[in-house]
């Protein structure tokens, strides 16, 4: 039972953060200005984007960064490093700045979502736990708008605690859900951390309990007769569990002036039998009693069913949710981009053979620029100390064609990297998750490209340079090259 007991994060670490942290303490470096960026590289699935999340938790996690003696006892025990630096690890906390996206961001690969300016130290420690938290939830939030997409306004539950790779992944793989758009979680423990509303049915077990179909759902009604949805697959959909459902709502329902709410499909053709129960139900009268789908559905299933015409009013969605099945891994990093040195920060880049690998170095804007009708058209990257005029015409470099430079005039533009902590403290109150979550739909519905939200070959969304930002890029690489001769 350890794992549930209070638990210090702060050891959420790798242990060459640790490492690296004794040696700079040993150099004397340790307290030194740097500059991490958080980026990732390839949208997850093929998309056109991805869904910023975990902000939240970074910040707390942050916050209350601290080690206890037992850690300081534990490290030492590894007899690996300093006892002079271990000791002073008693009075430590995290000392940085952090700019961020706001959290539920619509965001695109190689473009800073976080960064973090802090000294060498801190930036080195605190490595694991950020991209833990934002790899997570940002995988399971885009994997979620996906869904939601695909299921045509029609609600989606997460169903997902049970199939989640364990009980912190199902908690706030249920937050990142609803930020994604899930308009409920049947996890208890998530709903009522996070002020989600909660939403379940029963189980096969139910059924299976009393005597027959019949009298598991005439109990079940007498106890539930507002909020009752029948699970009609436990032996046969057409032959017992939906005809026994219309006779319990005909019987036991309509006499007390209730209706029945909804009847659950969790196996078999879901296309089909939901077709083929809506037409029983309408002629029994049942016009208004929905029907809600379960097992193993996504997003290419839920799209599927409905082109079939299947007759679904709202989708249970579980373990290709919680667990984003389809491409589990979101790959989010964490990179050097600047130290600083005399008073003034100096860029650094990785270089690699891999192209996709070459870092955007140094202190940096992140813009995204809008046309007139409100649609983002670009990102742009900009050195830290300049203000795009876009009242004026401005010419914007693709770092993939730099040959095919495009300008834009008459264009509006946001900064997307806000201040949210400064000393380790946060600055402002961070917004209510309905707040976050209704920001996701407001930039999908509005800002976005319904072409960037297409399944298949969405439209490339650009994240183009200034012309001083390319520069200096370039200048660094030719001289990364000249090392290496």
């Amino acid at each position: 039972m350890e794992q549930f007991k209070a638990r210090n994060l702060s050891m959420l670490m790798d242990l060459y953060s640790m490492t690296m942290s004794n040696g700079y303490y040993l150099e004397n470096t340790a307290d030194n200005l740097v500059a991490f960026d958080v980026f990732y590289r390839r949208n997850p699935d093929g998309g056109g984007f991805a869904i910023f999340a975990g902000l939240e938790q970074v910040l707390d996690f942050l916050e209350d960064f601290h080690f206890t003696q037992d850690d300081i006892d534990y490290f030492k025990s590894l007899n690996l490093y300093n006892d002079e630096f271990l000791d002073s690890l008693i009075n430590y906390r995290f000392r940085g700045t952090i700019m961020a996206m706001p959290e539920g961001s619509v965001m695109y690969p190689k473009e800073p979502v976080l960064t973090v300016i802090a000294p060498l130290m801190d930036a080195q420690l605190i490595e694991t736990a950020i991209l833990a938290q934002i790899n997570h939830q940002s995988l399971i939030a885009t994997k979620t708008q996906r869904i939601i997409q695909s299921a045509q306004g029609r609600p989606v539950s997460d169903f997902g605690a049970r199939r989640a790779h364990n009980i912190d992944a199902a908690v706030y793989g249920a937050r990142a859900a609803y930020i994604g758009g899930v308009n409920s979680t049947s996890t208890v423990m998530a709903a009522k951390m996070f002020n989600i509303p909660v939403n379940g049915t029963m189980a096969h077990s139910w059924i299976m309990c009393h005597k027959d179909e019949y009298t598991a759902f005439k109990h079940f009604v007498e106890i539930y007769p507002q909020n009752s949805i029948l699970l009609i697959d436990t032996y046969d959909v057409m032959t017992s569990g939906l005809p026994n459902a219309i006779k319990v709502a005909k019987e036991v329902l309509e006499p007390q002036g209730k209706r029945l709410k909804g009847v659950r499909i969790d196996s078999g053709d879901l296309a089909y039998l939901s077709k083929e129960a809506r037409k029983v139900l309408d002629a029994a009268g049942l016009t208004d009693c929905k029907i809600v789908a379960s097992n193993s559905l996504d997003e290419f299933t839920i799209r599927s069913i409905l082109d079939q015409g299947g007759c679904i009013d709202s989708f249970g969605v579980g373990e290709r949710l919680i667990t984003a099945r389809s491409e589990p891994v979101f790959g989010a990093v964490y990179k050097l981009a600047a130290i600083k040195e005399n008073g003034k920060f100096i860029p650094k880049i990785k270089v690699s053979d891999t192209v996709e690998k070459i870092t955007n170095p140094g202190r940096k804007h992140l813009w995204r620029i809008y046309d007139k009708r409100g649609y983002a058209v670009a990102d742009l990257i900009t050195l830290e100390d300049e203000i795009p005029d876009l009242t004026k015409e401005y010419t914007f470099i693709d770092p993939n064609k730099p040959w095919k430079s495009k300008s834009f005039v008459g264009c509006t533009m946001r900064q997307m990297l806000e201040t949210v902590m400064i000393d380790g403290k946060r600055i402002k109150p961070s917004p209510s998750l309905d707040q976050i979550r209704a920001y996701v739909k407001n930039q999908l519905e509005h800002e976005i490209w319904p072409e960037e939200q297409r399944f298949e070959n969405p439209h490339h969304h650009f994240l183009d340079m200034s012309p001083a930002y390319y520069k200096m890029k370039i200048e660094l690489l030719e001289e990364a090259h000249k090392h290496e001769q």
